[in-house]
């Protein structure tokens, strides 16, 4: 139910996401384009705090009309957001972000960095985010990406000097960004970079303003320019047939997750961006004026530069391959270079032209999507050369493998070559996941252990194949990575990465499963093969006071990717208590403990990640009243399932079916967060929902996002609120009840304050700040040094009913199995049944 959403937002991109995992093959446009920014000696670098914070407009402006190589770093990866196109959150969450980040840059023309800071969440000021995050780290991150990526630019999207005033994160990436551009300098910071990198100032250093930062554009206009840069980005390229901002457009509505498809725009467009370190360029126009972005600047480059220029001012677009014995000239040039940094970097870019003048085309095929260690599978090369370019495939070596194909095979023009190899995988082959989340982190930081990954967008692929190819006596080595590459029927060609799995994995069914009782519950655990004919025992690891049976469980599974799911019964301690169940699943002597979650949308490719696989589980005592329960599905949340474990049947309400009498059924219903931003039908429904609560029903309302409220939706209580933009970020921030004697706080649960701790990320969020007389706040709770919010939780009688709103994050406390979340949740439900108590207990309407 969560992807309906999803398959909405992605068909409005269909056009682009067909081909967003395929090889990217180059036009004569293309090539003439990278020739371009071949000879252009410069680099920019913006930084900003999240996915989607990055500026798109000026990254593609910088990227492609002024030709510079152009980054984009993020300090963290978007993990503490909301996920607007399916259920992934936190971890799997910055998995997906990271990887609709490198789909918009693959649109845009920029490259793309992280560090390794953990979005825990909104947090208010820098100083609450740089405790959190490990200050020297992050910082030690930002000097090391600018180190390495040596720009003469940095432009920062937030401003350093709003400290409290926006998003703790935002501030914080301006403020590391101030102090790096002088540290990065320095042989007395982090000397532990200098034994791979060098030391770098950069020139200048901007903060992208706008009219926003003043409050309107009007007090804009006012403001003292004479400190600023000026560009316009809506510039046309004819060589693409679009402008500048139709491709930030489509680079932007990569976020899908976070709901940023649009529209694209066209026409004049002005940014600005202000000086905060550096020398002012004379030209205001031009962020690299009085910087030497030619050729002459590095040792030996002017001969280089002599031919590169020439081909590309007699660029021949009908026939890219006669440049090629120039480029290889320049090549050949190019490896005499002093300058480690510019002698690397131009070179793969040549080669990467040379390869596209030349009509190449090499891929690695495998027969499976995946292998395990020690497994055997067979490789397919392809090699094709599309031009008249006499050129010769001499070595096909798949790296640190030891599977190679030695014999040379002549590329006749236009004549495909099909190799085949076997490749074993090795025993110390790595596991294929994200490399940040391959150790355990900690709230504000990831841990990564190999230091050369840092910084770098993903984890590199599986295996790379080198092939040594002979351009007429010229050597280049040219590394692709193996791929896996088929046809679907109903989607055509696709390609996805090759990954190395664990012969097994396993996962529950639920990531938490709660005992309101003694009685035992039966959980099942799926195990799923890595490679043909594996057998092994499992057994459960659990907390102390909990029983399982069977104590192990021996299995048999013959093919590869098959899953068989196998059954334990627990049962739980008579008193309170939480902990974890893990299984170890042991197979020829070695143990495995993970599970397998894949992310597979179309406009990214597919990821493969391994986790824990544990099962939280929970006994506490819980009542409830009422037993069939409407969800009205929003944004896409595990509330649903969080409900069924406490015993409620859940039904998910298709709005369009909803009409007058059709909710009769249901003892409570709830809308799912953010529904009234994403579910435009509800404004048809919303009279009927309202009729519903008047008849005697109880409505909860999860939290909806302020300035994305619809016009329509002014009306979604039976009386005024207004939603704001109030949260109460700190998970721990101290809870009052106010409302002691109401009976969502007595009736079927005593709730106390010992209900709110354990909770996770937040407390809440977008509480409403002002509401009519009928609405009764329950709790208040702020942050440090703010003032009290009244507006998480506020129910009103209605007709026969009670409307509830709460801002409260049931979204990540219930799938996070905390105690005291289900049970305010089930007193929201059971609301206005209390005469429904008997002698047993509680039953339903």
């Amino acid at each position: 139910m969560q992807y309906t959403r999803a398959f909405v937002l992605v068909c409005l991109l269909l056009c682009i996401s067909i081909t967003a995992q395929t090889p990217k093959k180059l036009s004569s446009n293309d090539i003439h384009h990278e020739l371009k920014k071949l000879n252009f000696l410069g680099t920019a670098l913006y930084l900003a705090a999240h996915p989607d914070d990055e500026n798109t407009r000026l990254i593609s402006y910088l990227a492609n009309h002024t030709k510079a190589r152009t980054a984009y770093l993020s300090l963290t990866r978007g993990d503490g957001g909301q996920n607007l196109i399916g259920a992934e959150l936190r971890e799997l969450l910055g998995v997906l972000r990271t990887q609709e980040l490198l789909a918009a840059r693959r649109v845009d023309g920029g490259e793309q960095r992280f560090t390794r800071a953990n979005d825990f969440g909104y947090s208010k000021h820098p100083d609450e985010t740089l405790e959190i995050w490990n200050k020297e780290q992050v910082l030690g991150d930002v000097i090391w990406t600018i180190r390495n990526l040596k720009p003469d630019v940095i432009i920062n999207r937030f401003d350093h000097r709003r400290a409290g005033r926006t998003h703790g994160h935002h501030t914080s990436s301006a403020i590391l960004s101030m102090e790096a551009f002088d540290l990065a300098a320095s042989e007395d910071v982090y000397p532990e970079h200098l034994e791979s990198t060098d030391v770098w100032q950069p020139k200048r250093l901007f903060y992208n303003t706008s009219w926003w930062r003043y409050g309107s554009q009007e007090a804009f206009d006012k403001v003292d320019k004479s400190n600023m840069l000026k560009m316009d980005v809506g510039v046309y390229y004819p060589a693409f047939g679009k402008s500048n901002n139709e491709i930030a457009s489509l680079a932007s509505s990569q976020h899908l997750c976070q709901g940023f498809g649009r529209i694209s725009t066209r026409g004049s467009q002005d940014e600005y961006i202000e000086l905060l370190k550096g020398d002012l360029p004379e030209n205001k126009n031009n962020i690299f004026d009085g910087i030497n972005t030619t050729w002459s600047r590095v040792k030996g480059g002017e001969a280089i530069g002599e031919i590169l220029y020439e081909v590309e001012k007699n660029f021949d677009f009908r026939n890219p391959s006669s440049h090629i014995p120039k480029l290889l000239e320049a090549y050949t040039l190019l490896q005499k270079v002093e300058d480690k940094h510019w002698r690397e970097l131009k070179s793969e870019h040549l080669k990467d032209i040379i390869f596209a003048c030349s009509g190449l085309y090499l891929e690695a095929n495998a027969s499976s999507s995946s292998a395990t260690r020690g497994e055997t599978l067979k490789i397919v090369v392809e090699a094709l050369n599309r031009s008249n370019s006499k050129i010769k495939l001499n070595a096909v070596v798949i790296e640190n493998t030891g599977a190679s194909i030695r014999q040379a095979v002549n590329l006749a023009t236009n004549k495909k070559e099909n190799l085949e190899l076997d490749l074993t995988i090795p025993k110390n082959a790595a596991f294929t996941t994200p490399y940040w989340l391959d150790t355990k982190g900690s709230l504000g930081m990831y841990e990564v252990s190999d230091k050369s990954l840092i910084g770098k967008p993903e984890t590199p692929p599986a295996f790379m194949v080198n092939y040594e190819l002979d351009f007429n006596g010229s050597i280049l080595n040219f590394k692709k990575p193996i791929v896996y590459h088929y046809s679907k029927p109903d989607k055509g060609e696709i390609y996805e990465p090759f990954v190395v799995l664990p012969e097994v994995t396993s996962s529950f069914k639920d990531d938490v499963v709660l005992f309101a009782d003694n009685s035992a519950k039966e959980i099942t655990l799926s195990i799923r093969a890595g490679r043909d004919k594996i057998s092994g025992t499992v057994v459960l690891n659990h907390p102390k006071g909990w029983s399982i049976s069977p104590s192990s469980i021996d299995f048999e599974i013959a093919q590869k990717n098959d899953v068989q799911n196998f059954l334990f019964k627990v049962s739980p301690p008579k008193q309170e208590s939480e902990g974890s169940i893990f299984p170890i699943i042991t197979v020829n002597g070695n143990s495995y403990t993970r599970k397998l979650v894949e992310i597979n949308y179309d406009h990214v490719p597919k990821q493969s990640i391994l986790l824990p696989s544990e099962t939280k589980v929970v006994r506490l005592n819980i009542l409830k009243s009422g037993n069939n329960i409407g969800y009205v599905v929003g944004a896409g949340d595990k509330v649903p399932e969080s409900l069924e474990q406490i015993g409620y049947n859940v039904e998910t309400i298709a709005v369009n079916n909803i009409q007058e009498g059709s909710l009769s059924k249901y003892d409570g219903i709830v809308v799912g967060i953010r529904a009234y931003n994403v579910v435009e039908e509800l404004k048809f429904k919303q009279a009927f929902l309202l009729d519903y609560v008047k008849e005697g029903g109880n409505l909860i309302i999860q939290y909806n996002t302020a300035g994305r409220w619809r016009e329509q939706f002014k009306n979604i209580a039976p009386y005024p609120i207004t939603i704001s933009r109030d949260r109460v970020t700190n998970e721990n921030a101290e809870v009052e009840i106010l409302a002691k004697n109401h009976s969502l706080i007595n009736f079927p649960n005593t709730i106390t304050q010992n209900d709110f701790d354990g909770w996770v990320q937040e407390r809440g969020l977008y509480f409403p700040n002002e509401w009519s007389k009928e609405f009764t706040p329950i709790l208040s709770m702020n942050d440090e040094g703010e003032n009290p919010k009244t507006g998480s939780l506020l129910v009103a009688p209605y007709g026969k009913g009670n409307y509830i709103y709460t801002g409260l994050s049931f979204f990540r406390e219930l799938p996070a199995g905390v105690p005291g979340a289900y049970k305010l949740f089930a007193n929201m439900l059971s609301i206005g049944k209390e005469n429904h108590q008997t002698e047993n207990g509680i039953k339903g309407k």
